[in-house]
């Protein structure tokens, strides 16, 4: 069973910096690629940042250059750097694992974190 904790929300000022963290643990073959995605409210899940398994990076719009995706392959681990926080940054924040669990496995499967909260204040 696939397990993505996530840890690093909560209240900043604007103009403040947070750093997310997500591990994932359990039967897990192969990784595609793992991301961060948010949730305002009223509005849909949409992608942030991405990050595949040879390092290459996916951003939206909205964070480049302010939100940095990182990894630690060993550990399984995504990392969200954001600085330079605005107002339209406050939402839930999901981590994203596309991966196989077998080696036989045909396609990558996604699994979801549980979120983390971030709000911005101004």
């Amino acid at each position: 069973q696939v397990q993505l904790v996530e840890s690093g929300g909560g209240l900043v000022q604007a103009g403040g910096s947070l750093r997310l963290s997500c591990a994932a643990s359990g039967t897990i073959f192969a990784i595609n690629d793992m991301g961060w995605y948010r949730q305002a409210p009223g509005k849909q899940r949409e992608l942030v940042a991405t990050i595949t398994n040879r390092g290459g990076t996916n951003y939206a719009d909205s964070v480049k250059g302010r939100f940095t995706i990182s990894r630690d392959s060993a550990k399984k681990t995504v990392f969200l750097q954001m600085n330079s926080l605005k107002s339209d940054d406050t939402a839930v924040y999901y981590c994203n694992l596309r991966a196989t669990t077998t080696a036989w496995g045909i396609k990558f499967d996604d699994y979801w974190g549980q979120g983390t909260q971030v709000t911005v204040s101004s």
